[in-house]
C-alpha cells in the first residue's frame, strides 16, 4: 500500500506540474480609473511579469474593465437569467447575453486571476462589481443544492492586487470598514475558488515614505505569492 500510495502521489505531482508547465492561462485584469498613476494597475503587471518568470508558458490575456465596462445590472443585462433561446429576449438582452457568455467564459478558462483592486469609498471599483455580476451566473459559477450553494469554478488561484489610502489591516476597526478584500474573498470563495492571494499596499496617501514602504512591503509579497504553482493547497491534499 505504501509503495501505491507513492506511486500516486508522484503522479498527481506530476500531473499538476505538468499543467503549470504547458497550459496555464492567466486572465490579467485591471479595474483602476487613474490610468498610469494607478498603483494597483503597477502591481497587477508585477504581479504577472513576475508570475511569467516564474512559470514561463503562461498565456495572458488581459481586460481593462476601466476601458472595456460592463454595464451595470438593469433589466437588459439580466437577460442571461433566461433561456438562451428564449422567445422573450429583446435584441438588447441578446446582446447583453453574449456579452455576459464572454465574461463568464473567459473567467471560466483561466487557470490564474490577477485582479487590480483599488479600495474606493471602503469597496471597490464599481467596474469591478459590474464584472463580477455578470459572471455570478447559476450553473455557470455556482449552483443551489438542497444543502446550500456550491461553487463549479474551482481549481483556480486568485491573485488581488489591494491598493489603498489609508490603513486597514491592522486593526479591528479598519477591518470592519473595507469591504474590499473581504468582498473579493467571500465572493471568490462563493464560486468555489479556495486558492485566493492578496499582494496588499496600503497607507499609501499618507505620506512619502509610508508609500515607500507599502510599496515594498507589496514587492515582498509578489515574489512570495507568485513563486507558488497555482492551485498548490489543492495539489498537496490530493497528494
Amino acid at each position: 500500500m505504501a509503495a501505491i500510495q507513492a506511486k500516486h502521489n508522484q503522479a498527481t505531482r506530476f500531473i499538476h506540474s505538468f499543467k503549470d508547465i504547458i497550459m496555464s492561462k492567466l486572465l490579467h485584469i485591471d479595474s483602476s480609473i487613474l490610468g498610469g498613476n494607478s498603483v494597483s494597475r503597477q502591481l497587477t503587471a508585477q504581479i504577472v511579469a513576475s508570475w511569467r518568470a516564474s512559470h514561463p508558458a503562461t498565456e495572458v490575456s488581459y481586460l481593462d474593465l476601466a476601458v472595456d465596462t460592463p454595464s451595470h445590472l438593469s433589466a437588459e443585462p439580466l437577460g442571461f437569467r433566461l433561456p438562451a433561446g428564449s422567445a422573450d429576449l429583446s435584441d438588447a438582452q441578446k446582446r447583453e447575453n453574449a456579452h455576459s457568455e464572454a465574461l463568464v467564459s473567459q473567467f471560466l478558462a483561466a487557470d490564474v486571476v490577477v485582479v487590480g483592486a483599488p479600495l474606493y469609498n471602503f469597496a471597490v471599483p464599481t467596474q469591478l462589481k459590474a464584472w463580477i455580476d455578470r459572471i455570478a451566473q447559476v450553473g455557470r459559477t455556482f449552483t443551489y443544492t438542497d444543502k446550500g450553494p456550491v461553487g463549479l469554478a474551482g481549481g483556480k488561484t486568485v491573485i488581488i492586487a489591494s491598493a489603498r489610502g489609508g490603513v486597514y489591516s491592522t486593526s479591528d476597526a479598519g477591518n470592519a470598514m473595507e469591504h474590499q478584500e473581504s468582498y473579493l474573498k467571500t465572493v471568490f470563495g462563493f464560486f468555489g475558488v479556495t486558492d485566493v492571494r492578496f499582494v496588499r499596499a496600503e497607507g499609501l496617501a499618507m505620506g512619502e515614505a509610508a508609500k515607500v514602504a507599502a510599496l515594498t512591503a507589496a514587492q515582498v509579497d509578489i515574489t512570495a505569492q507568485t513563486q507558488t504553482a497555482a492551485n498548490q493547497a489543492q495539489a498537496a491534499l490530493a497528494a
